[in-house]
């Protein structure tokens, strides 16, 4: 094996450790949220999340509660760096070779229509709860890879390439859903800021211009158009990702954009995910009975994270491999498949991030989608780790 091999499967493991780790602390956060949410400690926990921060420079003003500048500030930064991910990918990993892109594609599309279709089933008739219908297409690639974790050394990483390439195309239907049915009035002044950033950016890039600082000075003035304009804020992280060099001419074996992936890893996994989640998972039971339990919000959320993606992904997988579109990764087997499809029906974060957006502007005293976001993840998660556990204990045996 070459040492340019060598490191590269030493950075595979080290990212999938970063990961895991992260989806165990992602648990951690979304336990505490859930605990002060339901004790005396909710009072603060409410007052932290409501305090209004921002700036103003002239006519300019930006003033957000501190839950706003996280769902729309930090998460950001989080489609920056799935936008250095996706662009790397498809440069020059996994996603680079044509034969690794259709099984992970038609399981994500899968894993996108079939759970928005359930949801759809249960609520097209509600000109409210229909808006919720993006919600169990979400994968929570972080917490999927923390319970592949508990699973130990067993794990083929086959299994965890499969997993993650499905979920960066799963990422890209996300950003793609956001962009075009979750965007609010449209302020073209504030377009034209953003379109005038964008030709920069493309100047940039192609002088190979690498220095951060001014990517990260036109990305800043970017997301505040962008969060002006009424398009979701987080969409500037992912344009900017796709002006960031991949090789430097100057110096062909440094790589700005790796280099800035391996810098926002830590952040994002440890501090940033986190966050997001210790902010939006504080649901209160306090009230909570059958009736909002079998809302057909939450009963649409949970069948679609559970029943849906379990079916919309290996069902499609299955078909492609029967079509001799592609065939199952190696060390892969049928259940092992089936374990993995339903531990994509963990949409924790996204899910979180996509409900936020998708009732904003309505009161929790109709319907709590987070309920069905908990419970959906919560059996997709406990399904798919006894799943994996027994086909991987038949493959040693």
């Amino acid at each position: 094996m070459s040492n340019h091999d060598s490191t590269y499967l030493t950075d595979i493991n080290d990212f999938f450790k970063l990961e895991s780790a992260g989806g165990i602390l992602l648990i951690i956060c979304a336990v505490l949220a859930i605990i002060c949410a339901n004790t005396p400690l909710q009072v603060y926990y409410d007052l932290l999340l409501s305090v209004p921060m921002g700036f103003k420079v002239g006519s300019l003003e930006v003033i957000k509660p501190m839950l706003l500048w996280i769902n729309d500030g930090l998460m950001a930064v989080f489609f920056f760096l799935v936008g250095l991910e996706l662009k790397r990918e498809l440069v020059e990993g996994e996603l680079a070779d044509r034969r690794n892109i259709v099984l992970p594609g038609v399981g994500a599309l899968g894993g996108m229509l079939i759970p928005a279709m359930i949801y759809l089933y249960f609520n097209y008739n509600d000109p409210v709860a229909v808006n919720g219908w993006a919600i169990p297409a979400a994968t929570d690639i972080a917490f999927a890879l923390g319970v592949l974790t508990l699973l130990g050394k067993s794990v083929p990483v086959s299994i965890k390439i499969f997993l993650t390439s499905l979920a960066i195309f799963d990422d890209i239907g996300a950003i793609l859903i956001i962009a075009f049915f979750y965007t609010a009035k449209i302020s073209m002044l504030s377009l034209i800021v953003v379109g005038c950033c964008i030709p920069v950016l493309a100047y940039m890039n192609k002088r190979n211009v690498c220095s951060r600082s001014l990517y990260i000075l036109v990305g800043i003035i970017m997301w505040v158009a962008t969060l002006k304009s009424g398009v979701h804020a987080t969409l500037a992280g992912v344009v900017l990702a796709m002006f960031i060099p991949m090789r430097s001419k100057e110096n062909p074996d440094y790589s700005p954009l790796k280099d800035m992936e391996h810098d926002l890893h830590s952040v994002v996994a440890f501090f940033i995910l986190p966050v997001f989640a210790f902010a939006n998972a504080g649901i209160s039971f306090a009230g909570v009975g059958v009736e909002q339990l079998t809302h057909n919000v939450s009963i649409g959320i949970a069948l679609g994270l559970f029943f849906g993606k379990i079916t919309g992904v290996f069902g499609f997988c299955w078909l492609a491999i029967k079509l001799n579109m592609s065939k199952l990764p190696t060390g892969v087997n049928w259940m092992s498949l089936l374990g993995t499809s339903a531990l994509c029906g963990i949409g924790f974060t996204m899910s979180l991030f996509i409900g936020s957006l998708a009732f904003e502007e309505v009161g929790m005293s109709l319907f709590d989608e987070r309920l069905g976001i908990i419970i959906g993840s919560l059996v997709s998660g406990v399904v798919g780790f006894l799943l994996l556990k027994v086909s991987l204990k038949k493959s040693t045996t």
